[in-house]
């Protein structure tokens, strides 16, 4: 039997969450309280509701994911950041030289925290008591997102699509499901044809914001040409010009962002694989996705924040129900095979090692 008629002869399990907005309004409103009370010490217990709702209401199969992070792991991988940021503070307003370092150090350091920030988040992730587990390394980290990352954007996005390949292989790659492992190789041909929409948005954006630039300018000249500015006026003229061309580029290359982001999204989802046969399956629509976004957006302003619970809900839900599998078997047999190699969660598991760096 072929992959393509044994997966026809398999049905597509599609995500699906139960939550709602009027149930997380009650765990936001909290964690929003008791953030502002305890001055930010709480935000680390906050996410761990936030995470543990939306996981425990996102299910496939019949059967919801788990968070079982504890807010003190989250709260010392954050004061340690924080220590250490204060730390270089002080050392650099004595030492200046040192301040020139510190980027170059941090750079070093950062793909090592990338990856342990990787598998502190899945191996605090289970789904029907399976554990996730990352196995990449700190140098891969490097290679994958940081030089990729520093390609795209010296390439002026042009390699943008290469940089996500190597970002989603690194990540995807070295994930594991108990002891079976993911793996995707994304096609560099489909990446660029959903790269392209994005970049014209990015080429248009360009010319928008020069045009804006230019209007504001020109605007106190339209009605005398031949006027000459004074100093002052040719700063204030400048500075406008340049907030305004910012702007017009901000909001392009967001809405670029989305598009790039959900398009790559499904290419990649839809090449990989769970032990090499359990495929996913994504089929977000970036229209539909951005109208999500930028009304989500809308309302919150308009509300003052206080409808961020059913935005939040809103996003979730669309993303959780455009997302599947399709599993090559009869899933209750899949699952006893993956538990039966000792993969299953056990209560000396549920204190690992590890801290939420918040990276």
């Amino acid at each position: 039997m072929t992959v393509a008629s044994a997966e026809a002869a398999n049905p597509l399990e599609r995500g699906e969450f139960r939550g709602n907005a009027r149930e997380y309004f009650g765990i936001w409103i909290v964690n929003v309280l008791l953030t502002i009370v305890t001055l930010g010490i709480y935000s680390a217990w906050a996410k761990v509701r936030r995470n543990r709702y939306f996981y425990g209401n996102s299910v496939v199969a019949g059967h919801s994911f788990d968070y079982h992070a504890r807010g003190k792991q989250i709260f010392i991988g954050r004061a340690i950041v924080f220590v250490i940021f204060i730390i270089i503070q002080i050392v650099a307003a004595f030492y200046p030289l040192f301040g020139i370092v510190v980027p170059f150090i941090l750079l070093a350091v950062l793909p090592w925290l990338i990856s342990r920030g990787l598998r502190f988040n899945a191996r605090v992730t289970s789904y029907r008591n399976i554990r996730f587990d990352f196995v990449g390394t700190g140098w891969r980290a490097f290679l994958s997102i940081l030089l990729g990352g520093l390609l795209a954007f010296f390439s002026f996005g042009i390699l943008a699509p290469l940089a996500s390949r190597w970002l989603y292989r690194y990540m995807l790659n070295n994930l594991r499901y108990g002891d079976r492992a993911f793996s995707t190789d994304p096609k560099l041909g489909k990446l660029y044809r959903v790269w392209v929409l994005p970049a014209l948005m990015v080429l248009v954006g360009l010319i928008l914001a020069a045009l804006a630039g230019w209007m504001v300018y020109s605007f106190d000249q339209a009605s005398d040409p031949d006027a000459l500015l004074d100093e002052t006026d040719l700063q204030l003229r400048i500075i406008g010009t340049i907030y305004a061309a910012a702007i017009a580029l901000f909001v392009v290359y967001a809405v670029a962002g989305i598009f790039y982001r959900v398009g790559v999204r499904n290419v990649v989802m839809d090449a990989t694989l769970l032990d090499g046969k359990h495929r996913l399956y994504s089929d977000l629509s970036r229209g539909r996705y951005f109208w999500i976004v930028l009304s989500n957006l809308m309302v919150m302003v308009l509300t003052l924040g206080l409808m961020r619970p059913w935005a939040a809900v809103r996003e979730q839900r669309y993303v959780v129900e455009h997302t599947g599998i399709v599993f090559m078997g009869d899933l209750d047999d899949i699952m006893a095979s993956i538990q039966a190699t000792g993969t299953a969660a056990t209560a000396e598991y549920l204190d690992m090692e590890g801290f939420d760096f918040g990276f």
